[in-house]
């Protein structure tokens, strides 16, 4: 076994490794751009080398730079964690060169499987069946332009290389060809170096179903069973479980010997996945990933098996720990992935600074793998994600109950999350009856991404209870903040002289805002009294003031940290509320909300400016498609940023006349930087 490696890689993914290392008693070096001087994995090594500014290329993409850390640490071995490096030939060459171990397969294999239009033809000569599609060399407009035809609309347009939905694209016409074929070059060639494409035909209503190989120096390859990863937005995995809903064993037999025919054509060693498109009985190879998943953890709950640790075992040179017939199965688990995203603007990537991250507590049924905490900052620079989530059961019904129950018990403040929207995912009709497919989330978008019809009053009761026990615990910092220990007013008790205890609080959710008034009657109750929303003459309390009672209710809480346990009636609520700074965070009954104290609510919140477009995100401009004096109309292209390994388009919200377009092609932009102006005149409504 090695005694020290270096990770060439960040984030989640390197303290993952860190993890199963640790355990293992090996030393780890980890590499860190600017960007990451304080990140968790560096701060978890026990070393850790600068390798070049925030840009991956510059950076996590510079095989120079890499080496150059490898030569300064002394390591033994390079893990390449996965994504950057990991499935890069000229990567692992340069260590063998350095006469270092690369925790991965040979380069041979990287090469072979690497290129999907190479790997696609070692696979028809293996047998197994293709998606129909091209996959040739020839990468001319035209010759793609013709092949596109031939198949037929609506189809795929793919990297040769990486994976992770870059450099990924459906087109449904052919006059949309073009765009989509330039959009993909530039992501691929962005992604992964390598702008060359393949086409294949769209599979509707298809699933996504990869089976993990394992292979070693000696000769033996065998499988840990399938994941299905069909839950998908824009071509990129959110929920992924362990084994796949409704195999059947004699298509798990087949699909399972498929991927070890796949894994040996080409001398595989160490982990790797085998893709394939499922669609009713039959399935077609689709890619194999020369590494290991971001969806491994599902795996590993089902098989007791470390991963980690049977690369790192592998790639010393020892044999498989276990033969196919020991390997076992028991039991299905979940895995949701949470992204510094926003659902209701077509899951666009957000940044922020994380104030405060409130995790689940793990267990051997739950697991979270992450590499941020409170306090970390989520860049343009880098994949959003913020973590993995795992449960595991006994069966598929008590993994998916522990983990609703985990994300319920997550808080992010500071940056918006697809918490929420991974919640209601998880209760949706479809996926829990395992109904599975490609399409499943554009199949319920309306329902999932819908807002929030108003504040139920179990919410506002548990913001109430919360603020209330802050306001309270601020009292009595103060009061024991006096000069006088003996005085009674350290007491912060809430007693008046002739009148009950009083405590106005206002919280605005949404639409929505409330003037509480607030009396304990000192036996554990607390009278509550709507008085208007603040400033106005009527309060718009919505579902919450109706549903509980009008103008006035009570109830009875409890607050433990951030669990909040009310009593509305005779019914018992129990949520978590998380503060950051005026925002209060509430989840309870499947769904969040989030107040803000009114007193301190900027004027950005109130209302967004109409005649101008704000960037989204820090980026830089790639395309510029307005011109000051054009007229645009609703979902009018204005120009292509580029952020976080992706392209988004920016497009008008409505009909308008451009006044200026503030920036150019290559302009690096920040968060909230105005983009495009229009004439107040004809401002683009909503």
């Amino acid at each position: 076994m090695f005694g020290k490696i270096l990770i060439a890689n960040r984030g989640e993914i390197a303290c993952r490794v860190l993890r199963t290392a640790r355990r293992l008693g090996i030393r780890c070096a980890a590499v860190y751009s600017d960007a990451d001087a304080g990140a968790l994995h560096v701060e978890s090594a026990d070393e850790a080398y600068r390798i070049g500014p925030p840009p991956a290329r510059e950076s996590y993409l510079s095989i120079p730079a890499i080496m150059a850390a490898v030569r300064r640490s002394g390591a033994e071995a390079v893990h390449p964690g996965y994504g950057f490096l990991a499935e890069n030939a000229d990567f692992a060459d340069a260590c063998a060169a350095a006469g270092v171990a690369f925790i991965g397969p040979p380069a041979a294999a990287i090469r072979a499987m690497g290129s999907k239009s190479a790997a696609k033809s070692l696979m028809a000569a293996a047998g197994v069946p293709l998606v129909p599609g091209y996959h040739g060399d020839a990468q001319d407009d035209r010759t793609l332009s013709e092949a596109a035809a031939r198949l037929g609309y609506p189809l795929m347009i793919k990297a040769w290389a990486g994976g992770g939905g870059k450099g990924m694209r459906r087109v449904d016409t052919a006059e949309s060809f073009p765009a989509a074929l330039a959009a993909c070059r530039r992501e691929a060639a962005a992604a992964f170096g390598d702008d060359r494409v393949l086409i294949e035909r769209y599979l509707e209503a298809a699933r996504h179903i990869e089976v993990q190989v394992f292979a070693d120096a000696h000769g033996a390859v065998v499988h840990l069973f399938e994941r299905d990863c069909s839950v998908q937005r824009r071509h990129q995995k959110v929920l992924e479980e362990a084994p796949a809903p409704g195999m059947t064993e004699e298509r798990r037999a087949r699909m399972g010997a498929a991927a070890v025919a796949a894994a040996r054509s080409v001398g595989y060693v160490g982990a790797g996945t085998v893709e394939f498109i499922a669609e009713r009985d039959g399935f077609y190879f689709m890619e194999m990933n020369t590494r290991l998943q971001v969806e491994h953890p599902v795996t590993e709950m089902i098989t007791g098996l470390d991963l980690v640790e049977w690369q790192l075992r592998v790639a010393s040179g020892e044999p498989l720990p276990k033969t196919q017939p020991e390997i076992e199965m028991h039991g299905h688990a979940v895995e949701a992935r949470i992204y510094a995203e926003d659902p209701s603007r077509g899951f666009l990537p957000v940044t922020g600074h994380i104030e405060r991250l409130r995790v689940p507590a793990e267990s051997g049924q739950v697991r979270l793998d992450t590499g941020v905490r409170s306090g970390d900052d989520i860049t343009p620079f880098y994949d959003p994600m913020i973590g993995k989530l795992v449960a595991a059961g006994r069966d598929r019904a008590e993994a998916l109950g522990r983990l609703r129950q985990a994300l319920g018990e997550m808080a992010v403040v500071g940056t918006t999350t697809n918490l929420e929207f991974l919640e209601r995912l998880l209760r949706c009709g479809d996926f829990t009856a395992g109904r599975l497919d490609t399409a499943l989330i554009e199949r319920n978008a309306a329902a999932l991404l819908q807002p929030h019809p108003g504040v139920p009053p179990a919410a506002l009761a548990i913001a109430l209870c919360a603020d209330l026990e802050h306001v309270r615990r601020q009292a009595s910092k103060l009061a024991q903040a006096s000069g006088d220990p003996c005085s009674p007013w350290h007491l912060a008790d809430g007693w008046r002289l002739n009148a009950p205890a009083l405590t106005l609080l206002r919280l605005r959710a949404g639409g929505t805002a409330w003037e509480a008034a607030l009396r304990p009657d000192g036996r554990g109750a607390v009278a509550v009294q709507l008085l208007g929303e603040p400033g106005s003459a009527q309060s718009e309390a919505g579902s919450a003031q109706s549903e509980a009672g009008g103008q006035s209710f009570t109830f009875s809480g409890t607050v433990d940290g951030d669990r909040v346990k009310v009593r509305l009636g005779d019914v018992f609520h129990a949520g978590v509320a998380v503060r950051g700074g005026n925002v209060l965070h509430v989840s309870v009954d499947g769904a969040r909300h989030r107040f803000t104290e009114i007193e301190s609510a900027s004027a950005a919140e109130q209302e967004s400016a109409q005649d101008l477009v704000a960037a989204p995100m820090p980026g830089r401009i790639i395309a510029v498609m307005a011109v000051a004096g054009a007229r645009v109309e609703k979902g009018t292209p204005l120009l292509v940023l580029e952020a976080m390994k992706m392209e988004h388009t920016i497009t008008a919200a409505g009909s308008a006349t451009v006044k200026s377009v503030r920036f150019k092609v290559g302009d690096q932009v920040q968060e909230g930087a105005t983009l495009v102006e229009f004439d107040a005149a004809g401002a683009a409504a909503p």
